[in-house]
């Protein structure tokens, strides 16, 4: 007798399946299904002891593929010991404890028992989440920051409950979603940003923040948004647990009403959950219902940049907008949302009514600029925003206070890995000065701090030229041209995704 894994597995309901069952509509900038080197949705994963694991959440995966209103109540049993292992050896190795002190070097030397016994508690009922640590960390703007520092236990079980949650929704987040999704990064952001504005009919940018929002998320529209999909009250009540757990700072323990702490495992999931109920969804079926022209979205965690064909699109999205978040407890900033004209006609058009240049926006840490390339064609420019590279040197300049009395070998290294980091992320296309500056600053900063180091220091600018050509990368553009890389990632032949060979289409464009 043939065994059937849909009967075997109860987190899905027996259903008898269509005899053609409609490919749903994939999201423009989704990566499609059968792609060469698609690593988001594996087959299957394996253990560190390399063992293959159990099928169940791509059964999962496929479920809610399919039926995208199915609820599944039976999702906890995939919360197994291998899975806790698994979760434990992502987490990083040197993170800052939480309230209960448990580094991860310390829980390793017992690991099965505690996982064991963590696996347990879990399943039984009487695991109990400690409140978050509160910490806060430097932004560019020279106000702080909180985050919150969970406890080792709580970061392990939240991981290896993302990773069920993920088979999920995966299948339901829309293809201008990329913020903290498996396979997406800032980049591909990037990417789809640049070309629609390129490619498509785009004449106006919405530069849209949302106040405070890991602060403001309601934890009642939260839960009643995963109850769409999730039927398993044990899952519901971890999260809930998570979300209840309160804020440790200086000693005292403030309970948590609203909000997802910043730096938990789970809150990227819960956000994009939270952001895809009250934008995405609403957003899609705006700009199909209601907009005249072309309109393009890209969206990163709380970050949006919605682009429009017309200018009474653009305010009438915003007027729109900022009512739909007051309906879920959460509100545009009005000093950083703003509406700019922009694209390949702005400038012409500006210069048309005596205007000056286009105004710029900034999005994932760079200034885009209208500019032309030169052949005189349009070109937009990215690059390093001002704020976030002083925020950068400033850091660099305080560590290398705190070593100033290492070798020159062991601070040249040092500083030859922070330059890298920076050049891996900010070297794009047309950004050269930017990365160059930074080189300068950088070795500047070196060369300051060796002359302190002693009052007959004779540091000169001949020597830390030859110190920095020695350490110092060479500024170097290390990404391809957004439009390069985006037929790449995306390409027109792929089977089943709906979308003509003329059509461009990007960041959701359709």
């Amino acid at each position: 007798m043939m065994h059937d894994p849909q009967k075997s597995d109860p987190s899905i309901r027996a259903m008898k399946s269509a005899n053609k069952p409609a490919h749903p509509g994939a999201e423009p900038m989704e990566q499609r299904e059968g792609t060469k080197g698609n690593t988001i949705n594996p087959p299957t994963r394996r253990t560190l002891c390399r063992e293959s694991v159990s099928s169940g959440l791509e059964r999962i995966r496929q479920a809610a593929k399919v039926r995208k209103k199915e609820r599944f109540t039976a999702l906890l049993h995939h919360v197994t010991v291998d899975s806790l292992k698994v979760a434990f050896f992502q987490l990083k190795r040197k993170a800052a404890p939480g309230v209960d002190g448990l580094t991860w070097q310390g829980y390793e030397q017992n690991l099965e028992g505690n996982l064991r016994h963590l696996h347990e508690r879990v399943h039984r009922g009487v695991y109990r989440a400690l409140p978050s640590r509160r910490t806060y960390i430097p932004k560019p703007n020279g106000q702080q920051r909180p985050l919150g520092i969970a406890a080792l236990e709580d970061k392990i079980v939240q991981r290896a409950v993302a990773e069920v949650l993920n088979a999920i929704y995966e299948e339901d987040f829309l293809g201008f979603s990329y913020g903290f999704r498996p396979g997406r990064g800032q980049h591909d952001a990037l990417d789809a940003l640049a070309v629609a504005i390129t490619h498509t009919k785009v004449n106006w940018i919405a530069d849209a923040d949302i106040a405070t929002f890991f602060d403001s998320v309601s934890h009642d529209w939260l839960l009643r948004f995963l109850e769409h999909r999730i039927g398993d009250p044990r899952i519901l009540r971890l999260i809930r647990k998570w979300l209840k757990a309160g804020v440790m700072e200086e000693g005292v323990v403030s309970a948590t009403e609203v909000g997802s702490p910043q730096g938990a495992v789970i809150s990227p999931l819960l956000a994009n959950v939270y952001l895809h109920y009250v934008f995405d969804l609403w957003a899609n079926r705006w700009r199909h219902r209601e907009a005249r022209g072309q309109v393009v979205i890209v969206r990163y965690a709380d970050d949006t940049v919605v682009g429009f064909e017309h200018e009474d699109d653009a305010k009438r999205f915003l007027a729109q907008l900022n009512a739909r978040m007051e309906q879920f407890a959460l509100s545009l900033n009005p000093h950083k949302t703003r509406l700019i004209e922009f694209g390949r006609f702005a400038a012409a058009n500006r210069a048309k009514r005596g205007l000056g240049k286009p105004q710029t926006f900034n999005f994932l840490g760079f200034t885009h600029i209208c500019s032309r390339s030169r052949r005189g064609d349009f070109q937009l420019k990215r690059k390093s925003r001002r704020d976030r590279m002083r925020a950068k040197l400033r850091a660099v300049k305080e560590a290398l206070r705190e070593r100033m009395h290492q070798s020159i070998p062991e601070q040249g290294q040092w500083l030859a890995r922070v330059v890298r980091g920076y050049f891996q992320y900010h070297a794009v296309p047309a950004n050269f000065k930017s990365l160059s500056a930074f080189r300068y600053h950088v070795t500047n900063l070196w060369r300051r701090q060796l002359r302190r180091r002693s009052q007959k220091d004779r540091t000169t600018w001949n020597r830390i030229a030859q110190l920095a050509a020695e350490f110092l990368p060479l500024p170097r553009i290390l990404h391809p041209w957004p439009n390069a890389r985006f037929a790449v990632t995306h390409p027109r032949w792929e089977p089943n995704a709906r979308i003509g060979p003329v059509r461009i289409c990007a960041g959701g464009v359709q």
